[in-house]
């Protein structure tokens, strides 16, 4: 008996040490190819909500942001799964309109937010635009910023078979390619499709590591390479995979930590100099 009650009170404290990891939110900064010389774009990223289980408020999330510089605000999916958690997105997206981004917000849709069907996705959806989001669905968007023409390029969730390389590069301009997408497995079939930079999620940094995330494994190929948060590179392009800010299946997090990220994205063209008159 006393074995038992030794070992139920190291459960417990485990358990409570795993809950409290996902009020332990880090603010990531990235900065991406920097020129000294050029302008930035400065981008708020959040991903990965799942606000079934968020343990950061709204308040305590403006809190956080309200003094960072803040161009456009990226939403890479996983908002929520259920009918019931929609209204619940509202108080969110009121104080990320509160930040005042330039540029405004945009976001893309996850694998848990197409669990909802019909009109229920389609509520969600119109949640998102009545809050002065822009979701693209395997399109894109154009923004001038500090006179340099900035694609956003929003492929739809590769994990339910949804992406559409060709209708999101369908009719793009010479510009800076910012990609927004969820699953970042995505960038292995972008060989012949250019981005400046790409940010993700899906992953939550594995959530529970023990000490590697091994449950991803069926998570794709990234996974199984165990490339599942931070900076990467592939084909000599960057690319940023979020660990998240919400939890999903229960609210714990193991060798994890739930992520706002603000990225400096230098607004300098490479290959051809395009600015705005």
């Amino acid at each position: 008996m006393i074995l038992f009650a030794v070992i139920a009170l190291i459960l417990f404290y485990l358990l409570k040490k795993a809950n409290n990891n996902t009020k332990d939110v880090v603010i990531n900064k990235v900065k991406i190819n920097e020129h000294a010389n050029h302008p930035k774009l400065h981008i708020l990223h959040l991903s990965d909500l799942h606000l079934e289980n968020i343990s950061i408020s709204p308040t305590d999330l403006y809190e956080k942001l309200k003094d960072e510089p803040i161009d456009l605000i990226a939403l890479t999916g996983d908002f929520l799964d259920r009918k019931r958690t929609i209204p619940k997105l509202i108080p969110y997206l009121k104080v990320l309109n509160q930040l005042q981004a330039k540029h405004g917000m945009y976001a893309v849709l996850g694998n848990h937010d197409y669990v909802l069907r019909g009109q229920n996705l389609q509520e969600l959806i119109d949640l998102l635009k009545q809050n002065n989001c822009k979701v693209l669905q395997n399109e894109h968007d154009a923004i001038w910023a500090d006179g340099y023409p900035v694609n956003i390029i929003g492929i739809d969730d590769f994990s339910t078979k949804k992406s559409n390389l060709e209708a999101s590069y369908n009719g793009i301009k010479h510009g800076i390619n910012l990609v927004l997408t969820h699953d970042p497995n995505i960038v292995l079939h972008m060989k012949n499709y250019h981005f400046d930079y790409l940010l993700s999620g899906h992953f939550h940094g594995g959530q529970i590591c023990y000490p590697k995330a091994y449950h991803l494994m069926k998570m794709g190929q990234l996974a199984r390479m165990n490339i599942i948060k931070g900076l990467q590179e592939q084909d000599g392009k960057p690319y940023y995979i979020s660990e998240g800010l919400g939890q999903t299946g229960v609210n714990i997090r193991i060798g994890s930590r739930p992520e706002i990220t603000l990225h400096e994205l230098p607004l300098c063209d490479k290959n051809k100099a395009v600015v705005a008159i």
